[in-house]
């Protein structure tokens, strides 16, 4: 990826965080922002800024890489412009097993990861069992399709799970469900930094085979690399990956879409640069699109998954034409 582009991805990135730092519902002069950040006084500004914007930062910068991440390897797996863990059933399968967790076990802290990695594994297999059953896996509109299904499914489970629940517990699950960063605190982010560094890590040691298995499975296989074994590894870390995400700020769509294609547009070609770079990328979206959720209707705070979706929608849409 040609270091100019690399570089400007950065500053995007920074400029975004200094944004998700400086704006929010409660206004702050640029004294204020100086003291609490440089000087560390006490008082009302200086935990607005330590204690809800700098985490709420680093949260959103995390999900979003996350996401970023897991939507250039599924792309380059399936060979497919329009994969992303939202589209393909993985995060709405990660959605109901954290809900599950929450509404019929009560459970919290690191259960909820756990619940929401083997939502999103279940949905991995079962968007794979019907793509291959209705005649292939690497089609694009068959996965799509299935992915729709396992979506509508999900969304149908989580509905039930909510049936009979106290309603504070549905109106939390139904903002979750919507995506936020307001609940955003540095053990969340320490939690989500530590499972990224092994997903993402993982998906960066497994580049090489991405751009293997973007070639096609004969090209792959001729090349020494086993096509479904490679493709279910790339899964189960992608999974783990848009797991972790959706455990930390509920379902947060498109991001995985929309940026790999810039990514690829800025110049990367092989697949290492592309997740890094979608990994920047993606993290400056999120921040950006957060930013946008609390000062747009403020002192109102629009839902993340509905703003990523605005920018992801048309973007979608506009790919989809092209593949017709």
């Amino acid at each position: 990826m040609p270091t100019r582009a690399l570089v400007a991805l950065i500053v995007l990135l920074l400029i975004a965080a200094a944004c998700g730092v400086a704006f929010g519902s409660a206004t702050l002069t640029p004294a204020e922002l100086w003291r609490a950040l440089a000087q560390g006084d006490t008082g009302t500004a200086t935990s607005i800024v330590r204690d809800v914007r700098l985490p709420r930062v680093a949260l959103g910068a995390l999900v979003g890489a996350g996401l970023g991440m897991s939507g250039a390897a599924l792309q380059g797996t399936l060979r497919n412009p329009l994969a992303e863990p939202y589209l393909l059933g993985v995060s709405g399968g990660a959605a109901v097993g954290a809900v599950l967790a929450v509404v019929l076990a009560g459970a919290h802290g690191l259960l909820v990861p756990v619940a929401a990695f083997a939502g999103a594994l279940v949905a991995v297999l079962v968007v794979l069992v019907v793509a291959r059953a209705a005649g292939g896996r690497g089609d694009a509109r068959l996965l799509l399709m299935a992915g729709v299904v396992v979506g509508a499914f999900a969304n149908a489970a989580i509905m039930l799970a909510l049936a009979n629940a106290p309603a504070n517990t549905v109106r939390g699950a139904t903002w979750w469900m919507m995506g936020s960063l307001a609940d955003a605190d540095w053990f969340q982010v320490r939690s989500l930094a530590a499972l990224l560094v092994l997903g993402g890590g993982a998906l960066l040691w497994m580049a090489r085979e991405i751009d293997v298995l973007a070639l096609g499975a004969e090209a792959a296989a001729s090349l020494g690399v086993e096509p479904d074994a490679a493709s279910r590894r790339v899964f189960l870390w992608a999974s783990l990956v848009a797991a972790a995400t959706v455990s930390a700020a509920g379902l947060v769509g498109f991001v995985g879409l929309v940026v790999p294609h810039l990514a690829r547009g800025a110049g990367a070609r092989a697949h290492r640069g592309a997740l890094v770079a979608s990994a920047i990328a993606g993290a400056a979206l999120v921040i950006a699109s957060d930013v946008l959720a609390r000062v747009a209707l403020r002192p109102t705070e629009l839902p993340l998954g509905a703003v990523t979706a605005i920018i992801g929608v048309p973007f979608f849409l506009v790919r989809l034409r092209k593949l017709a």
